[in-house]
This record gives C-alpha cells, structure tokens and sequence, in this order.
C-alpha cells in the first residue's frame, strides 16, 4: 500500500481539517496524492486559497502540496488509506462528546472499499475505536472488519503554537488491528515522520497512551495550583516556591494556571468516564479535575476582595482582562477558562473589558458571549493577565499604571511580571 501510495496509484485521504488533520494532511501531501476533507464548506475555501483556518500554518506550508480540499463526501471513495482527525469535545456535563467522531465514521464508512485502511487520530478513551467506531463501519460499508477492511489508532501529539515540536519531529505511536495493518500504518506514517515510530501492541494501549498524556499533565497542575491555594493563604509566592524547589534535580516544572483548551482539560474526562462504566470511579483524575475547573473563579474572586480592600467600589468597577485565548500565541479559544474569569467577575457587577491580539471578536460572542474591545480607553480598577501572549512580556509597569486607578490591583495569573511590580497592589497564582 506504501508503495501504491508514494507512486499515485491510490490516494490518501483527512477527514477533519482543524489544528491537527491539516498539518497532517499537507506533510502526506508532499509525497502522495491526499484528499483533504472537512464538512465546512467556508473552511475548504480558505484552504483552497492557502489560508489555515487556525491560523497555525502559513500560505507557504501549503506549497509543493498533491492535495485536493473538499468537503463533498463522495470525493472519499477516491481514497484507500484514511486518516480521521476530528476534535472529541465534552458536554456540558464534562461527559465524552463522540457526534464529531461518530458522524466522520458514518462518512467513512459510506466511502469505505474491500482493502481500505482507516486510522483514527481523534483522542479516545480506550476501546472506543473498535467498539464504537468499527461496528459503524461495518454497518455504513456492508464489509467486515479485519476482513474485508481494517483500522489502526495513531493519537495526535500536535502542541498549537509550539514552532519547534512540529508535526514530523514529535515520535509517533501507531497500532493497528492485526500485525500486518500495524505494519503498514508504521510504514505510511514513518514515510513523513522523521522523529521515529513506536509501535504499540493493540489498539487500546495506543488510546491509553495518548489519553495518559494530557492526564497525567492535569493532575501535576491540579497539585500546583492546590500549593496555590495554600500557600496564598501563608502569604508566601508560588512561583518563589517553585523556583526554589526547581533547584533540585529531580524536581518536575509544573506551574500553577488556568488549564482549558480541547487536550489537557477534556481529556482526563473521557477516562473517567470510561472508569466509572467499568465501576471504578477515579480519585485522583476527579481531584485534579475539580481543583482546576475552579481556577477561573478562585482568580476573579481574589481579584474583587483585593479591590475592596483596596477601597475600589466592586458595583460598576472596570477591569481589563488581558488574553481570551486557551493558551499563548493560539487564536484557538475552544474551552478556554479566560470565560470562567469573565463570568465570575459579571457576577459581581463587574465591567469587564477583553483584549487579545489573537483571538476573534465574532468567535467570543458566539462561543461565550462577549467580544473584545478595539482599544483601552478607560481607566481600570483591576488587570487581569490571563494569557502571556507574546505581545504582553515586554510591557513594564509604567504602562499599566497609565492605564489603572491609583486604588487598583494587578493580577499576573502565571507570573510573567514577578519582580516587576513594585508600585500597584500586585497578586499571582
């Protein structure tokens, strides 16, 4: 198929075309035939035009590219090797969201033909491949599975914003349904991959693998941002903590946050859920769930009591809140806890103000319900820095007293600007 693929005698098709189906997309496409496929029409035009929706790429990165941009269904069964790249959200009962996963599978089962090949590359909990997503393939294609056609787990190690942990750098897990698919998705993927392939022994090892990854990141958080919490408490700063305790060899550099975005606070979910359907319910996961789910309120509540005693009226006070993104130099505002701070501070009667340099003003509004402001023209009786953009590190305290109440109070949630501040009421995590 290696071969087939690499000389044009079959294609290779992406199914979900965001932050992580494209890249991939556009690196099989320098080598093979690729069809690139996302339900969104508006999308697959700005593609077409060389424009990343998700502005990670740049016009550039489509060069050089064998790759034709639909969103027609029917151009799939042109492909034999598919790769699924769709997001896997939660609902708002921070349950597993698979109508994304589960609908591209219905599409790729429509498609699907006697020797085809699909690669999941959405984030699982373990078992979803074959029990959910196979029986619909079977179901959409009338063929059997593994006999007929067969599947391979490959997760996403795609980090957004991060220019030097690209796309062929980052070592790839692949696994497939028996030894010879597994052998040949390590060979297709290793065809692009220059950082290595690992490969796993079964499917659901591949998807506890990956849903590990973000977990274990959560639950490292979670405990820094409890030290937060307490340490607040004893007056002292974490980061001054950390810091000190970093001096040890063996010492892990986490840090205290906000933890949203769509990898790191949703994945620990689907294990939970998982667990709990097996009759186990996770202790340390749901800890470290809770503790950061309620960063966003803790930020704004400390901000509102450090204005009062700092002789600001809360009713009708102004605050800035700088960042909207789910982490730095992203536009990507999916779950981003920057909301939880807005609206706790609304709660109070609180005018909040937003600004940031990547994110889109229209997305906000649907997504959250605010926008973003064109300029700063107010005085503040609170800043907020959420997100540490790259445009905010350099900024010094003078200019955010010009911008600020004599009375007001300065919050740097990951501590970009300790040391700085030396003249305004100034709080970190």
């Amino acid at each position: 198929m290696l071969e087939k693929l690499l000389n044009k005698e079959i294609k290779l098709s992406v199914i979900g075309l965001g932050y992580v189906g494209l890249p991939i997309a556009l690196e099989f496409a320098r080598k093979m035939s690729v069809i690139g496929f996302d339900i969104k029409q508006d999308r697959v035009d700005l593609m077409r035009n060389k424009i990343d929706p998700s502005n990670e790429l740049v016009s550039e990165d489509f060069d050089g590219c064998d790759i034709h941009f639909t969103a027609s269904p029917d151009d799939l069964k042109e492909a034999n090797f598919h790769v699924v790249a769709v997001p896997t959200p939660i609902n708002q009962h921070n349950l597993p969201d698979l109508t994304p996963l589960l609908g591209a599978t219905r599409t790729v089962g429509k498609a699907l033909k006697k020797g085809d090949i699909v690669v999941f590359e959405s984030t699982v909990y373990p078992g979803c491949t074959e029990e959910d997503c196979v029986p619909i393939l079977e179901a959409e294609s009338g063929l059997k599975f593994n006999v007929d056609f067969k599947v391979g787990y490959s997760p996403e190690r795609i980090n957004p914003g991060d220019k030097e942990h690209t796309l062929t750098k980052i070592l790839k897990i692949v696994s497939g349904s028996d030894a010879e698919s597994a052998e040949i998705i390590e060979a297709v993927y290793a065809s692009i991959i220059k950082a290595g392939i690992h490969k796993a022994s079964c499917i659901k090892v591949a998807e506890a693998a990956k849903i590990i990854e973000n977990t274990q990141r959560d639950v490292n958080i979670a405990l820094m941002n409890e030290l937060s919490l307490i340490f607040d408490r004893m007056n002292i700063n974490t980061f001054e903590v950390l810091e000190a305790a970093g001096t040890k060899w063996n010492f892990l550099k986490f840090f205290p946050g906000l933890v949203g975005g769509h990898c790191i606070g949703v994945d620990p979910y689907y294990l939970t859920y998982k667990a709990n359907e097996l009759g186990y319910h996770s202790k340390i996961i749901t800890g470290g769930r809770t503790i950061n789910d309620s960063m966003g309120a803790y930020v704004a509540k400390t901000l509102v009591k450090k204005m009062i005693s700092n002789g600001n009226k809360i009713n009708g006070a102004k605050v800035l809140l700088m960042g909207a993104t789910f982490k730095e130099n992203v536009s990507d505002i999916r779950n981003s806890k920057v909301a939880d701070v807005v609206n706790e501070l609304k709660s109070f009667s609180v005018k909040v103000d937003v600004i940031d340099p990547h994110a889109s003003s229209e997305e906000l509004m649907h997504e959250y319900g605010y926008g973003l402001i064109d300029e700063i023209k107010d005085k503040y009786n609170g800043i907020i820095v959420a997100v540490n953009h790259t445009d905010y590190i350099n900024l010094d305290e003078a200019y955010f007293k010009s911008i600020m109440v004599e009375e007001g109070v300065f919050v740097d949630v990951k501590g970009i600007y300790r040391g700085k501040i030396k003249d305004m009421t100034y709080w970190s995590l």
